[in-house]
């Protein structure tokens, strides 16, 4: 006779190299939310057994990376003991992390710019998954032939990108050797419909033969110049004032005294 408990919507995953949070709402009350894990072809696994909290971590049963997955949040009694055979829940969609944890920021190791020449090495994000010597897994590990980087290199105050592409963790590019170049680097899985391409690295930026006119560009040239030109002018129109006042001066003093 007791009416049934509340159950989640607005279910999401959200996997960033491989580590996943579960998120739905609403904030309970009165009742506490448990996680079912099902896989495809793995058994059910349950995660965050009576919580109050709207998301869950569900990384660590989801090392089958290439299984697909759905989650079954329950609505249960805040006791643990219910008085219904089973349940309530709602059911999350499908999630298969392979194809859909996006990937993170490559991190910039070192670049260098010398002549004509631009070389650039960076690090692959790391997951939260371990070897069994405790080192953790990058998502190359991971990914392998699936993985490669894109990087996008411009003239520094250009608009005009480039990009090259490697399967390894350097790239070399040929610049313009009297121009600094910005870049950035960036994931891509070519095999994927969705989520194809990564998060960006910071952007970063190479300092050779840096002019004045480079660093400030020539709006602040044009404004100086403007304002020497008005200094210039003020300098002048005080000085023939100055001069007038001065004549006038001398002027008077030359004028013969009144009643002599």
């Amino acid at each position: 006779g007791n009416p049934e408990l509340p159950t989640a919507v607005n279910i999401t995953w959200s996997s960033i190299n491989f580590k996943t949070i579960l998120q739905w709402q609403p904030k309970p009350s009165g009742y506490l939310y448990t996680v079912e894990i099902h896989g495809q072809t793995s058994d059910t696994k349950k995660k965050c057994v009576l919580t109050a909290e709207t998301e869950c971590d569900v990384t660590d049963v989801l090392r089958n990376v290439e299984e697909t997955y759905t989650a079954h949040i329950l609505s249960v009694m805040s006791s643990g003991m219910d008085n219904f055979e089973e349940p309530p829940f709602a059911v999350s969609e499908k999630f298969t992390p392979y194809s859909q944890t996006v990937l993170g920021k490559p991190e910039i190791q070192s670049y260098i710019q010398k002549g004509s020449k631009l070389d650039v090495v960076f690090q692959d994000p790391l997951t939260p998954y371990t070897f069994p010597n405790g080192s953790f897994q990058s998502i190359r590990d991971i990914f392998q032939h699936d993985l490669e980087y894109k990087l996008y290199y411009w003239k520094d105050q250009s608009s005009g990108k480039k990009d090259a592409t490697t399967k390894s963790h350097k790239f070399e590019v040929s610049v313009d050797s009297t121009k600094n170049y910005c870049f950035y680097v960036q994931g891509i899985i070519p095999s994927r419909r969705e989520n194809r391409n990564g998060q960006e690295s910071m952007v970063l930026c190479t300092s050779v033969g840096r002019s004045i006119l480079d660093e400030y560009g020539a709006e602040v040239f044009i404004i100086i110049a403007v304002i020497a030109i008005a200094v210039i002018t003020l300098a002048i129109v005080l000085s023939v004032i100055l001069c007038k006042r001065k004549k006038a001066k001398a002027a008077r003093e030359k004028e013969p005294l009144n009643g002599v």
